[in-house]
């Protein structure tokens, strides 16, 4: 029986099979945390029909989020994803009874654009959260989000050199996958923690 279960979504453009949802997805995995991807109606559509489409509009994709919640049952539910997935997750997850969030890449705003903030949410939201975001993410770079209002409940870790997929430079000094390695073993140390905390707060 495993102790946490890791609800993980994709982002705009990609799938739930892409190269980045399949490698972090099996370096989180354990004994002790199962990860379940999905993808969203739109890129189900996609699949089926073979033509490009944009994503859902948000509600739409809120939605889509909580039905596949619903068809969990467990006690330790963490819910994530990448960039607009993990996006969707921190709309609705006080909505919910998640015992934390997850972000790979968190659009904070859209490429070039840093005046059209998606944050409004961010400086409210009482779920634990972690956002693990690259310092060359073009969506939100640590000089711009030190700036931003944002909840207590939301820490920080940063990949040097990863841009939106986490991905580094051949100069880096981490590599690609060093750097989604790491990536998830933030994501394993925060679920393993948060769900410690569920247990707590359940035997009180």
């Amino acid at each position: 029986m495993s102790k946490a279960t890791f609800l993980f979504a994709h982002g705009a453009g990609a799938d739930s099979q892409s190269d980045f949802m399949l490698q972090v997805s099996g370096l989180i995995q354990s004994d002790d945390i199962e990860v379940i991807r999905f993808d969203f109606p739109y890129m189900l559509k996609r699949k089926q029909t073979g033509k490009r489409s944009p994503p859902d509009k948000m509600p739409k994709l809120e939605l889509a989020f909580i039905e596949q919640i619903k068809n969990l049952s467990t006690k330790r539910l963490f819910i994530g994803g990448k960039s607009m997935g993990g996006r969707v997750a921190t709309l609705i997850a006080d909505k919910l009874p998640v015992a934390g969030v997850i972000c790979f890449g968190y659009p904070f705003h859209p490429p070039g654009k840093p005046e059209k903030l998606r944050t409004e949410h961010l400086t409210t939201i009482r779920t634990p959260t972690l956002i693990i975001q690259g310092t060359r993410d073009n969506f939100g770079k640590p000089e711009e989000v030190v700036n931003y209002r944002l909840s207590k409940s939301i820490h920080t870790h940063w990949i040097e050199d990863g841009d939106h997929s986490l991905t580094t430079l051949k100069r880096s000094i981490l590599t690609t996958e060093a750097a989604w390695q790491l990536s998830a073993q933030y994501a394993q140390d925060f679920i393993l923690a948060q769900a410690k905390l569920c247990k707590s707060s359940h035997n009180d």
